[in-house]
């Protein structure tokens, strides 16, 4: 038996497309639905007779927004990859939300439907700042989607939440964070906002409509989410992520720990042995390839020994799982252990989290010529 795996379906709906997102999802495209699923169902069959033997501990609903899609068509894609590929029991099972796509009845469908663990976009508790990052939902419905999820019986729920954004201060961010424990959720995800060139946000930065993310804000906000969920109980075990012990995403662990996962749907991403392929993303042509019996792949890569070292050591340094200290020279690692960037945890280099900022550096210093 291999390593254990996980599934991502990618369902690329969204009710309106954010200035800031660079991900494969799309406004406008309800009627597309009923085909896309289709589509997630004949992929299925294709993609399973080459996973024979591999068992799969997570399934994650990402996107876009899948709680588009109605409950009972969710209910029979998850039943269905219950049937195509082999899961243990206690197989995580997640979705993504956006607060304004829940309601208590939807929730109990889902639940029901086996969706135990409920990842919902909130972003910030400051309305300024979801303008600025063109979210339709406000605070009050971050808050309302929480009561509807633990009146629906939801054990598991994660708050995403976005640091940087143009018009954010450090106390803002302080009383987002403070928001979020208030609700109690058992997870929690908290990136700092990237500019992607693609994006309308990146072309307004790079016209000098709107300023970038302040570096040295975003560092601060950093370590403040490092101290205000770590005084709350909530566990660093990654870098953007922090969980009450035993609440940890299993499937997002899959990705850090280079273990094999299947992509279903357009862009999705799949990995196994080194080797990484994507389908392609625009999902017309996506459904098109699956509808005519082809795995609707859109490219690979390989990663050679050089490159699978490289991503063995950031990936291991990121999770704080630590890279033994007998890979290096003592030479290599010993500066960043003086300036308090890494620890040596009983043989294990493990950064601290003034060193998760650096993480790039950190790994360029330990492994580099």
């Amino acid at each position: 038996m291999s390593a254990p795996g996980g599934i991502y379906v990618h369902i690329p709906f969204c009710l309106t497309r954010c200035g800031y997102c660079d991900f494969n999802a799309y406004a406008g495209l309800e009627g597309l639905r009923p085909r896309y699923l289709a589509a997630l169902f004949r992929e299925a069959d294709l993609a399973a007779p080459a996973w024979v033997g591999t068992e799969f501990v997570s399934v994650f609903l990402g996107g876009g927004t899948p709680t588009t899609m109605e409950p009972a068509d969710l209910r029979a894609l998850l039943s269905h990859l219950r049937e195509r590929f082999e899961m243990v029991p206690d197989t995580e099972v997640t979705i993504e939300a956006n607060p304004d796509t829940v309601t208590e009845a939807s929730l109990s469908r889902l639940l029901e439907a086996g969706f135990a663990r409920l990842s919902i976009g909130a972003q910030s508790f400051d309305p300024a700042v979801l303008r600025s990052l063109e979210r339709i939902h406000q605070p009050t419905s971050v808050r309302a989607a929480v009561a509807a999820a633990r009146r629906a019986g939801f054990p598991n729920l994660s708050l995403d939440l976005i640091y940087g954004a143009n018009g954010e201060s450090l106390g803002s961010w302080r009383r987002t964070l403070d928001e979020t424990l208030a609700l109690g959720p058992e997870h929690v995800s908290a990136y700092a906002l990237t500019i992607e060139p693609a994006t309308a946000l990146g072309r307004q930065v790079a016209a000098g409509q709107v300023p970038g993310p302040d570096p040295d804000l975003q560092a601060d906000m950093f370590l403040l989410a490092c101290e205000v969920l770590g005084d709350a109980g909530y566990a660093h075990y990654e870098i953007s992520n922090w969980a009450r012990p035993g609440f940890e995403c299993v499937h997002n662990l899959g990705y850090w720990e280079r273990r094999p996962y299947v992509g279903l749907g357009a862009g999705a991403h799949a990995y196994r042995d080194d080797v990484r392929w994507w389908n392609v993303r625009p999902p017309e042509t996506y459904m098109e390839k699956v509808e005519s019996g082809e795995l609707p792949i859109g490219g690979s890569e390989s990663l050679d020994p050089s490159d699978a070292y490289l991503e063995e050591v950031f990936l291991k340094l990121r999770i704080l799982q630590g890279v033994p200290a007998s890979w290096f020279d003592a030479g290599r690692y010993e500066p960043y252990l003086q300036s308090g960037l890494l620890v040596d945890d009983f043989g294990q280099l493990v950064p601290t989290e003034r060193g998760m900022l650096l993480l790039n550096e950190l790994v360029l210093g330990l492994t580099a010529g």
